[in-house]
């Protein structure tokens, strides 16, 4: 096959070693690898066969920096790895002509980002969701706790536009703050909600989402999709965390998970790599690009996603494809470095 050339962005996330790793070591063809970053502390700058520092994802440059790198680079595909760089990706797709750059429409983007508006959809799809408040400044953010409950049980927020575990508190009346500040590391998501009112403006600010805390077990269903069509895709725990970080995942044989991603990715109309998150039976997340993959020698999702992408993955070899899934099939993150001068 011939050889082809993958762009990854945001090439310093937490996934990108075996992200890489995957795409480079997948048995068909050589695969040269473009990494881009904001920091030079990258690495994608270490891994990848080229990399370049490029602006923020919300910077309105984006989509230009990674488009006139794509042609000196010769990029056949471009994958995005982070939220932040995907609705500039999407609105500016149509100009990288004869590139394959794997991202849902704009208005996809948009409604999965918005966890209001996620939410609300849930609902209406009869998925189970969290019940939830849109709220700004602290006035309204005490009224929506109230309402569901604080303070005979926890609630929590977010920010409406937020990436992964940023911005999120548990609001709960019982946290021991002495505990917290002689025992805990610093970082701990759970306050108190006077505390929390204190810090926020009394009114305005950014739009915040008041929740009903969902407890259990996580699980997210991760896969890539077409014209809101699943093509292939399993469920997996996400368990062990440090740092707002999974660091053991267990791949799961689940029919009821998958019915419920299907309905999501068919109401959004998702194309290319998804990523479903519950906590306990609610869903609280839905991600519109590549996660944590659990990964098989003979099951190599990201690549799959690619080629795909490039037109070279028949619908035939899908059903073949899906039934190489191996249930109970275990991964385990864990931090590495690489030294240089």
């Amino acid at each position: 096959m011939r050889p082809v050339t993958i762009m990854v962005t945001a090439s310093g996330a937490p996934g990108t070693a075996a992200l890489l790793r995957a795409l480079r070591e997948n048995g068909e063809r050589e695969v040269r690898l473009v990494g881009t970053d904001m920091s030079e502390r990258s690495i994608g700058r270490h891994l990848c066969d080229a990399f370049h520092i490029v602006p923020a994802g919300s910077d309105p440059g984006f989509a230009d920096a990674l488009l006139e790198l794509c042609r000196t680079e010769g990029v056949d595909a471009v994958l995005p790895q982070s939220s932040f760089d995907l609705l500039g990706l999407a609105e500016a797709k149509e100009r990288f002509e004869g590139i394959a750059v794997l991202v849902s429409s704009p208005e996809a983007i948009q409604r999965s980002n918005d966890k209001a508006e996620t939410y609300a959809l849930l609902h209406r799809i009869g998925v189970r969701a969290p019940q939830f408040r849109r709220v700004n400044g602290g006035r309204e953010v005490a009224a929506a706790a109230e309402e569901l409950g604080y303070p005979e049980r926890p609630v929590c927020f977010k920010p409406v536009f937020s990436s992964g575990s940023r911005g999120f508190r548990v609001l709960d009346p019982t946290v021991d703050r002495a505990h917290q500040l002689l025992h805990e590391r610093p970082g701990s998501v759970a306050m108190r909600l006077e505390e929390a009112v204190e810090l926020l403006p009394e009114q305005g600010g950014p739009d915040l989402l008041v929740m009903e805390l969902a407890t259990g077990g996580e699980r997210t269903i991760d896969g890539f999709a077409e014209g809101g069509r699943i093509l292939l895709g399993h469920p997996k725990t996400r368990e062990a965390m440090r740092a707002g970080l999974a660091m053991f995942f267990e791949t799961l044989e689940d029919p009821a998970l998958m019915d419920t991603a299907a309905k999501i990715v068919a109401e959004l109309e998702l194309d290319h790599f998804f990523n479903i998150q519950l906590v306990g039976e609610h869903v609280i997340e839905i991600n519109p690009r590549i996660s944590t993959i659990v990964y098989q020698d003979d099951l190599n999702l990201p690549y799959l996603g690619v080629k795909r992408a490039l037109g070279e993955l028949p619908d035939e070899e899908l059903e073949e494809l899906q039934g190489r899934v191996i249930p109970g099939r275990k991964a385990l993150r864990y931090f590495d470095q690489v030294e240089w001068d």
